[in-house]
């Protein structure tokens, strides 16, 4: 906390005494939220006993920021709440003709936000349901073209040592692209990425690399008439924790069998629905499911995720809002040829409090 409090006097102090000299426009921004919930936790095993839990924290995406323009230049930065000062933003972007080139840290193109779910407490709030069928790769170092409703970035790349050996090497960035439109009530996103890495094994004088690849496909569509609305993402992935989405799965990444590398289907889906009962009052429902599996040396290990949850944002003031939540996860069994295993589930009520400034 001290090290964001400095940050911020030291920006406090260049900007008071660079003003006046300079033609940028600064438009600072913050937002407060509270997660207040109770917590029903049942863990995995035979015979599970549950355990409720009140968490009462500051959500560790409150935010504090600023976004800079100058011209055809503009920039961002954001900062959010941990047991430090947390960077969430930090790029800058160049407007040129019909493109726009952005540098530094910022979502990814195939981040897609149809949800508001905040989620159990283990998640911080405001998950907005992208572990259970969502599609997040995060807030990531890129470089990234913007042309109209197209994006594309070349992406940190992801490294996971899946062999357990001695070294692991990358060639290339990951790739992401993305493509939105819209006619009239409708919105559509499609999306696709990779990532690979090798990993590579030592054995006397003999080395030998093996390459882990990731792709995720998705679609994303959004309709709304009137007072109500409906959203839904679809996607596929080869190997989705080796790429590093998001993903609440006990199966998510390549095995090795200690001769080939065998790649993780995964497959998910999330949908909401919305109603605007006033100005003050709006409804949302959502369900998401995560199905994963993967075959290695003839056994098959697959295990499936659901989330529900419903919610309504009640607007007390511009910017104040309370959000009443109640959800539940299902982690299901975890099955590995013919044994199954109980995984748990959590459920819990409650409400997040938010004040944007």
């Amino acid at each position: 906390m001290k090290k964001l409090l400095v940050l911020l006097a030291a920006v406090a102090f260049v900007v008071a005494f660079t003003v006046p000299a300079m033609s940028a426009d600064w438009g600072f921004y913050g937002s407060a939220r509270m997660y207040t919930f109770m917590n029903d936790v049942t863990p995995a095993g035979a015979t599970p006993v549950s355990d409720d839990d009140l968490s009462w924290f500051l959500q560790g995406n409150s935010r504090i920021g600023a976004k800079v323009k100058a011209g055809a230049v503009s920039g961002r930065f954001e900062y959010g709440h941990s047991d430090d000062a947390d960077l969430r933003l930090l790029n800058g972007a160049w407007k040129f003709g019909a493109g726009t080139l952005v540098v530094g840290q910022d979502y990814s193109p195939i981040d897609t936000f149809i949800s508001n779910q905040q989620g159990p407490a283990k998640w911080g709030g405001d998950i907005d349901g992208l572990p259970w069928g969502g599609i997040y790769d995060g807030r990531t170092a890129q470089l990234k073209l913007k042309m109209a409703s197209f994006q594309v970035a070349l992406v940190q790349p992801k490294v996971v040592n899946v062999v357990g050996g001695a070294d692991t090497d990358t060639s290339i960035p990951k790739i992401e692209a993305s493509y939105s439109f819209k006619a009239g009530p409708l919105a559509l996103k499609v999306l696709g990425a990779m990532n690979t890495c090798d990993n590579v094994v030592i054995t006397g004088t003999t080395e030998k690399s093996y390459s882990i690849d990731s792709n995720i496909f998705g679609v994303m569509a959004k309709f709304a008439t009137g007072p109500f609305s409906i959203a839904a993402n679809m996607f596929m992935a080869t190997n989705p924790g080796n790429f590093g989405l998001l993903q609440d799965n006990s199966v998510t990444s390549a095995v090795f069998t200690g001769t080939t590398v065998e790649d993780c289907d995964s497959t998910g889906t999330l949908v909401v629905l919305g109603y605007k009962a006033s100005d003050m009052i709006r409804l949302e429902a959502g369900y998401g499911m995560l199905s994963n599996e993967v075959d290695a040396a003839g056994v098959t290990t697959k295990s499936e995720t659901n989330s529900m949850y419903v919610q309504a944002l009640i607007a007390l003031a511009k910017g104040v809002y309370i959000v009443p939540e109640f959800g539940t996860v299902d982690y299901g069994d975890k099955e590995v040829g013919s044994v199954k295993t109980k995984q748990g589930d959590i459920s819990y009520f409650g409400a997040k409090w938010q004040i944007n400034f």
